[in-house]
């Protein structure tokens, strides 16, 4: 099966075909960073993470642009209500999703520009646009700078609506120099105590819009391969991204694709709502690659409804993968990754990027691998153990690869390690001379230190208990 993915521009699957033979050019929609990131934040950097594996795999090589919007309206607000200057609150939440990406295993972009960055690229493109007639500097010389939506015909065809149906922009103070209450900001006029760049038009800072357009074509080309967000994005970030660059000339991305939301009680999370949930709060409740199992289990473009069940759940399936594995190891030493994952997996991801059916193989997997270690056939068993290593590391879940295997601490982990195998000795010593008292007592000491001890034909194992 060839590579396919659902492009929301086509309205179908469509199989892909990148621009240069062999390399392939994503850009995605990064943070706007007023603030630290939820979950629903983070479930886009894992699926788009998945995507950018499984391209790899595929024997791509892989330029990924993420970026990150330094300044807006959202950013300008907290700074004002906190009284720090605005580069301070971006500087210190976009730590915040650096960390939170780090922490829940998503590769790092190839290059992560940040909008304040790239002025001199947004100049530019103005100007194309204004040289095009597309695009129109405010009469009353505030400095504002619109892009004519009825100078470009195709409006709409991303989002799939007509022009009549848009409802008016209204990211400027004032609409009254719009030619059209439908044009949108490309460059926002100064005011008092904001941030402003100089122009040709005036002094002002950039509109969300045209940062990513000048962002995205730097760094991946006039054309490029992909262009990813969340579904949220479509209408009107997306719609108009794609508007201001292919009306200036370029033929922008070749493939839209877009995740699905993160609801709480059929809302969708946002920090306005008060449902939001951040990193380090999920973290204490499961582990950080369980969390990440969790995000990334569904199809990218569907909608998941959060409960703490179902989290629970997918930490209980993924314990069930780390479980087979961590026996395996035991019994027969170090294990490779396969050179291939199974065919069945292949198809599963090529078709859309499905990651529930391929997840259905992992776990079949681990089935028979189980029943082949009760049975004792190693050979059969380091096959399976080997595919699963494969599979697992496109999607970033390998309990064996260093980062999940150390939880993400190495010296730490070993001596913790240390310190809980001397309990365990003493608990077995006790246990050989029948003070089977002194052998509770010590479990249950390791217990209230949050170590959960695990008897098995191997010998003890323990593990850090979650909440």
């Amino acid at each position: 099966m060839s590579l396919r993915f659902y492009d929301t521009s086509a309205r179908q699957v469509r199989e892909f075909v990148p621009l240069r033979e062999g390399h392939a050019s994503l850009y995605l929609c990064g943070a706007t960073v007023q603030a630290p990131p939820h979950i629903g934040h983070i479930r886009s950097g894992v699926n788009f993470d998945i995507l950018r594996r499984w391209l790899t795999y595929s024997g791509y090589e892989v330029t990924f642009c993420r970026n990150v919007t330094d300044i807006d309206d959202k950013i300008i607000n907290v700074s004002a209500a906190e009284g720090v200057p605005w580069w301070q609150v971006s500087e210190r939440n976009q730590r915040a999703f650096t960390h939170a990406y780090d922490t829940l295993g998503c590769l790092p972009p190839t290059v992560e520009p940040r909008a304040t960055g790239h002025v001199p690229e947004m100049i530019e493109l103005m100007q194309r646009l204004i040289d095009e007639g597309h695009a129109y500097a405010a009469g009353d010389g505030s400095g504002d700078v619109y892009f004519d939506v009825r100078s470009y015909p195709a409006y709409g065809e991303l989002s799939n609506q007509r022009l009549e149906q848009v409802v008016p922009s209204a990211d400027t103070g004032s609409d009254r120099d719009k030619r059209d209450p439908r044009d949108f900001a490309l460059w926002k006029g100064a005011k008092p105590g904001e941030p402003s760049w100089d122009t040709p038009w005036g002094r002002g800072r950039p509109g969300w819009h045209l940062e990513c357009s000048a962002m995205s074509t730097k760094y991946l080309g006039p054309s490029f391969d992909i262009h990813g967000g969340g579904l949220d994005l479509v209408f009107p970030h997306h719609e108009n991204e794609l508007a201001q660059s292919r009306a200036a000339g370029d033929g922008f991305a070749r493939y839209w694709l877009h995740n699905g939301l993160l609801a709480v009680g059929g809302e969708k999370m946002s920090k306005s709502l008060g449902n939001s949930m951040l990193i380090p709060q999920m973290v204490r409740k499961v582990r950080p690659v369980e969390l990440r199992y969790y995000l990334g289990q569904a199809h990218y473009r569907s909608t998941i409804d959060y409960s703490d069940a179902a989290l629970h759940e997918a930490a209980a399936a993924y314990q069930r993968i780390e479980g087979f594995l961590t026996r395996a190891a035991e019994v027969l030493g170090e294990i490779a990754p396969a050179a291939r994952v199974p065919a069945a997996f292949a198809d599963a991801l090529d078709d859309d990027l499905g990651v529930s059916q391929g997840l259905a193989v992992v776990h079949g997997h681990v089935r028979e691998g189980n029943t082949a270690l009760a049975a004792g056939d190693k050979e059969k068993a380091a096959e399976i153990a080997g595919e699963l290593r494969a599979m697992l590391g496109v999607l970033g879940l390998d309990p064996l690869d260093e980062q999940w295997a150390t939880g993400g601490d190495q010296g730490l982990r070993e001596v913790v390690d240390a310190l809980v195998a001397v309990a365990l000795e003493q608990r077995q010593a006790a246990r050989g001379r029948k003070d089977y008292a002194a052998a509770d007592a010590i479990r249950d000491q390791l217990t209230e230190a949050g170590i959960v001890v695990e008897d098995t034909p191997e010998g003890p194992r323990w593990d850090l208990r979650r909440d």
